[in-house]
């Protein structure tokens, strides 16, 4: 199946607007995905769909050879930067991780972190996933779940961007163990964790600056609109996040899965 087109767009959606503005709300995923995978000095870590390449960096700080691939030139670029500023080498590409150039059984530990979950073709990259890892070796991946806070904010969202091309997977499905079993559970022995990353935010107003100048999405969607209709989205975003204002502040439950496998 091929989505060449859609991936295309994904590669400059995802680079459109300052992405680390977003990874760094997520900082608690990283530190968990890291501390649960466990990079070892030495080993040979790929860190797939790498965005902005925190968690990469987290792993070649801990001595690992890195290699952080992603589909968007813009986000590479700025984790070949981050990475020079936090003094750590990685190997950084700009690649499909559907259809990877490593050789099989490359790496000893493959991560992606709300990365590889957004690929159209579920099955594809998970046989790449598969496939690059070497046997014995190890995969984790942490995914946003089909029912969690951001799978409802891209609910709300929906009405607002181009519709999806036919026979694309859901990147909510990776969320959820038994979909990720039917991918993934011929070639890896699996473990699953459910987590929440929490994002505070002083108001829906301050939620909506944040996404709609720094989130691929949001930015696109926002940008592609007539003057009136950017004006609903900013007043359905606000008022969906004001929603979940407890106390003095709008808190945004997140909830994501974790899968761990060892490789067959």
């Amino acid at each position: 199946m091929a989505f060449a087109e859609l991936k295309q767009r994904q590669s400059v959606m995802w680079g459109n607007g300052p992405y680390e503005r977003i990874t760094n709300t997520i900082r608690d995923i990283h530190a968990v995905v890291i501390e649960k995978a466990d990079p070892k000095p030495g080993e040979r870590v790929l860190d797939a769909a790498t965005g902005t390449g925190a968690v990469a960096i987290l792993a070649a700080k801990r001595g690992a050879d890195v290699v952080g691939m992603d589909l968007a030139p813009v986000l590479i670029d700025t984790a070949r930067t981050r990475a020079a500023e936090e003094g750590v080498t990685v190997q950084w590409d700009v690649a499909d991780a559907e259809e990877m150039s490593y050789e099989d059984g490359s790496f000893d530990l493959v991560l992606s972190t709300c990365g590889v979950m957004f690929t159209p073709d579920h099955g594809a990259v998970s046989s790449e996933l598969a496939r690059v890892t070497k046997p014995g070796g190890r995969i984790a991946l942490a995914c946003w779940t089909p029912e969690g806070g951001l799978a409802q904010m891209f609910g709300m969202m929906r009405p607002f961007l181009p519709p999806p091309p036919e026979g694309a997977g859901s990147p909510f499905a990776w969320g959820n163990a038994e979909h990720v079993r039917g991918l993934l559970g011929d070639s890896f022995e699996l473990e699953f964790s459910e987590h929440d990353s929490i994002l505070r935010t002083k108001d829906g107003e301050e939620y909506w600056e944040l996404f709609s100048t720094s989130y691929g999405p949001t930015k696109t969607a926002a940008d592609a609109l007539e003057p009136e209709r950017r004006e609903e989205f900013h007043r359905i975003w606000v008022d969906f996040f004001e929603e979940r204002r407890e106390g003095d502040e709008v808190v945004h439950h997140r909830e994501w899965l974790l899968t761990l496998g060892t490789r067959r």
